[in-house]
């Protein structure tokens, strides 16, 4: 069996993907404020930096820098989901218990990956703020609320237009072909 080991780089900066274990749910979307609270609950108690954010209804992906001298990402998404866990059940969100007594909301894992460099970094965000086109969500990247993208306009990194729409693009944005 292969042993998946995680790139722990203390101050290191990586990109997360973050699943709901029912692929059909809403959500993180409909309950976005209380996810907002489980983030702030998170960093207040183990500061962390969200470089690019996107939630989607089911999953997320983000970018997350970590402090100098602290590579414990894992401890932060396990904040993270339990917070918002705990919060949304508290107002109704249906979960499932697991045999073990733990509501299984997310999944157990996710997908982590150590960003190498810039190109590997903007790389990740236009994935990150393209993914809801890609999902067929909306048309065009800045019709999406639940993004780090506008912040990126309002900072001037970006133009509102960035990425055109739909159907003047691949839906493959950011992704390697195969």
């Amino acid at each position: 069996m292969v042993r998946y080991r995680r790139n722990f780089v203390p101050g290191g900066t990586f990109f997360f993907t973050v699943t709901l274990a029912d692929r059909t749910s809403s959500l993180l979307i409909d309950k976005v404020a209380l996810l907002r609270q489980a983030f702030h609950v998170a960093r207040s108690e183990r500061p962390f930096k969200i470089d690019a954010i996107v939630i989607l209804p089911e999953h997320l992906h983000a970018i997350m820098t970590l402090p100098e001298a602290d590579p414990d990402f894992s401890g932060r998404w396990r904040r993270i989901k339990s917070v918002f866990t705990r919060q949304a059940v508290a107002r109704g969100a249906p979960a499932k218990r697991s045999s073990r007594g733990e509501y299984s909301l997310w999944q157990r894992r996710f997908w982590e990956h150590t960003i190498r460099d810039d190109r590997d970094f903007e790389r990740h965000v236009a994935y990150i703020h393209y993914n809801p086109v890609k999902h067929g969500l909306v048309k065009q990247v800045s019709d999406w609320p639940h993004s780090s993208f506008h912040r990126y306009v309002q900072n001037g990194i970006v133009p509102e237009d960035w990425a055109g729409t739909a159907e003047s693009k691949s839906t493959a944005f950011g992704e390697r072909k195969v």
